[in-house]
C-alpha cells in the first residue's frame, strides 16, 4: 500500500511572550500569509493546524517519489507574493521560482475538438476564428469588459473590508454599473454566439467553486488578470510556495504547530480570549483569526456563543459550493503529449452545473481538470514517470452520494474515460493513487457539507454579505481565506489575509492598555 510520508510535526519553542499574542486556527495559505505579516508587524504568532505539515488545500502529498499538490495549481497574481515577501522581510525569487505556462490552458471537447486559451490576444484571435469567425470581435468586447470590472471590484476593492452598510452604499453604484447581478454566463453569452466559445469563457468560476450560471459576474475579472499577469507555475508544486510562506513566519519568530485541532474559541463578553484543543490545553491570545471554514468557525467553535448574526440557521440557509473528487496518480511511462493543464467538457454543460449545484445529484457523465505537473517539473516525479491529479466537481454532502461506496467506481470510471481519450492504456501505467472526496474536505479540511470553496459566491453571498473579514460577533476575531471577503483563489486568500493585517490594531496598542 502508498503511503504518504510524514512531515515534521510541529516547533519545540513558544513564541515571544514579550509580544501580544496573535492565535491562527489553521495553516492555510490564508492562516500562514496573516500570520507572517502580523509577526512582522511585531507580534508573537501561534498557528494551529490539524494536519501534519503546512498548506490546508495547498497541502502537498507525497508518494513513492511523486510529489502531489492537494487543492490549487494556478498562480495568476505573482506580484501579490513578491509583496508578501517582501512585507515579511524577504525576496520571493529566493524562496520559490515561479515558472510561466504557455498556453494556460488546453481545452478539449467532448467529441475531441480542443482549444489552447492563452494571454495572447493574435493567438486567441486564430483559435476563435477555428469555432466560429463571427466571434472574434465578441472576444475583443468582452475582454474590455473583463477589464473595466478587473479595475473595480480587484484593483479598488478586493483589498478593501466590506463592514458596514455605508461603505457597501457608496460602492453600490460602482458595482451596479459593473452588472453584479447579471451571472458570468449571462456576460459571455452577451459578446459569443458559439456555445463553445460561451463555455470556454465562462468556465473561469468553477476554478473558485462558482456555478457559471450563477456566480456574480464580478468573477468575469479572472480574463484580464490571467491575460495581463499571466498563468503561473510554483516549481515544486504549489505547496513550494506555502513552504516559503511557513518560513517568512518561522523567521519572524512565529510558531506553526501541527497535528493539533482547535476545537473552541474561548471567550469572554464580546472578546475572544484564547482557544482551547481537543487535548484540553488552552492558549491565551490578545487576538484570534480564523482561517478556517466561516461555517464551522462560528457553527463550531462558537457553537455555544450567542451569536447575532451568523447563527445556526443563518448558516443552514447558505448556499455552499461544489464538492471535489480528486484523484492523484502517478504513471510508469511519460504522455509528453499532454499538456501542463488540461480541461475536459463533457457533453453537457448547463445540464450538469445544475446536477452538481442545483439538484445534488452525481450525473452520469463529468467535466474533468487534468494536471500534469511533470511536463515541466522533473522534482515532482521519479524519472521516466508523469504525475497527475485530475478533478471532477461533483455535488457537495447536501447531497446523498455515499462516497464510501462510490469512491472507487467514480475513480474508475475517470480512469477509463482518461483512457479512452487523451491517457491511452492508463490503467496499465498506474503505479501510485490517492483519492479525495467531500468526505476528506468535511473531516480531514473542516469544510462544512464537504464544500470545496466555502460559500458560493453568488452576488447576495460576496462583499457585504459574505462573512466579514472581522467579525460581527466578537471585537478581537478575525476572518481570512476563502470563505470571506474576497472569497477564494489565491489572489482572494491573499487580499484576506492583507484585508485581516490591516484591521488588527498596531502591537503597540496593547502595550500602551488602548484596546478595549
Amino acid at each position: 500500500m502508498n503511503m504518504i510520508h510524514p512531515h515534521p510535526r510541529t516547533e519545540a519553542h513558544a513564541p515571544d511572550p514579550s509580544r501580544p499574542h496573535a492565535v491562527v486556527i489553521g495553516a492555510g495559505v490564508g492562516g500562514l500569509s496573516a500570520g507572517a505579516l502580523l509577526a512582522a508587524r511585531g507580534y508573537g504568532v501561534t498557528i494551529i493546524d490539524p494536519l501534519d505539515a503546512p498548506g490546508g488545500r495547498a497541502y502537498a502529498h507525497r508518494l513513492d517519489g511523486f510529489v502531489f499538490d492537494a487543492g490549487p495549481t494556478i498562480i495568476t497574481a505573482p506580484w501579490m507574493f513578491e509583496d508578501l515577501w517582501r512585507d515579511c522581510g524577504g525576496r520571493l525569487a529566493d524562496d520559490v521560482e515561479l515558472r510561466p505556462c504557455t498556453p494556460f490552458y488546453r481545452i478539449r471537447f467532448d467529441d475531441g475538438a480542443w482549444f489552447d486559451y492563452s494571454g495572447d490576444p493574435a493567438a486567441m484571435e486564430a483559435e476563435i476564428a477555428r469555432f466560429d469567425p463571427a466571434d472574434v470581435p465578441g472576444y475583443h468586447s468582452f475582454m474590455a469588459e473583463s477589464r473595466r470590472i478587473y479595475a473595480v471590484a480587484f484593483e479598488q476593492l478586493a483589498h478593501r473590508p466590506f463592514h458596514s452598510l455605508t461603505f457597501t452604499a457608496r460602492t453600490l453604484l460602482s458595482l451596479t454599473r459593473l452588472g453584479g447581478y447579471r451571472s458570468v454566463h449571462a456576460v459571455v453569452s452577451k459578446h459569443f454566439r458559439n456555445d463553445r466559445l460561451r463555455t470556454i469563457f465562462s468556465f473561469h468560476p468553477l476554478l473558485i467553486g462558482g456555478n457559471p450560471y450563477s456566480a456574480t459576474s464580478f468573477y468575469c475579472l479572472i480574463a484580464h488578470l490571467e491575460s495581463r499577469y499571466g498563468v503561473h507555475y510554483a516549481m515544486g508544486g504549489t505547496n513550494a510556495l506555502v513552504q516559503g510562506i511557513a518560513g517568512l513566519v518561522r523567521r519572524n519568530g512565529g510558531v506553526i504547530r501541527l497535528g493539533e485541532t482547535v476545537e473552541t474559541i474561548m471567550t469572554e463578553g464580546r472578546r475572544a480570549t484564547g482557544v482551547r484543543l481537543t487535548s484540553g490545553e488552552t492558549i491565551a491570545a490578545d487576538i484570534v483569526i480564523s482561517n478556517g471554514d466561516p461555517a464551522t468557525t462560528y457553527g463550531k467553535l462558537l457553537r455555544d456563543h450567542p451569536r447575532r448574526r451568523w447563527t445556526d440557521a443563518k448558516i443552514a440557509r447558505g448556499d455552499y459550493s461544489m464538492g471535489l473528487f480528486v484523484w492523484y496518480f502517478g504513471t510508469n511511462r511519460r504522455y509528453d503529449d499532454v499538456h501542463h493543464h488540461t480541461m475536459l467538457f463533457g457533453p453537457r454543460y448547463r445540464g450538469l452545473l445544475d446536477d452538481i449545484f442545483r439538484r445534488q445529484r452525481l450525473a452520469d457523465d463529468f467535466s474533468l481538470y487534468l494536471h500534469r505537473p511533470s511536463a515541466v517539473d522533473p522534482s515532482v516525479a521519479p524519472d521516466g514517470c508523469d504525475a497527475f491529479y485530475v478533478l471532477s466537481p461533483v455535488p457537495n454532502l447536501g447531497g446523498n452520494v455515499d462516497w464510501r461506496d462510490m469512491a472507487e467506481t467514480y475513480r474508475q470510471r475517470i480512469a477509463a474515460h482518461l483512457s479512452r481519450t487523451i491517457l491511452p492504456d492508463l490503467e496499465r501505467h498506474i503505479t501510485v493513487s490517492h483519492i479525495a472526496t467531500p468526505l476528506d474536505f468535511r473531516d480531514r479540511l473542516l469544510s462544512w457539507q464537504g464544500a470545496a470553496f466555502a460559500l458560493e459566491p453568488k452576488l447576495l453571498q460576496s462583499a457585504w454579505f459574505r462573512p466579514h473579514n472581522r467579525s460581527e460577533e466578537l471585537d478581537n476575531l478575525f476572518l481570512c481565506g476563502a470563505g470571506t471577503h474576497p472569497g477564494a483563489g489565491l489572489p482572494g486568500v491573499l487580499s484576506s489575509a492583507r484585508i485581516v493585517a490591516g484591521l488588527v490594531p498596531e502591537p503597540a496598542a496593547f502595550v500602551r492598555g488602548s484596546v478595549p
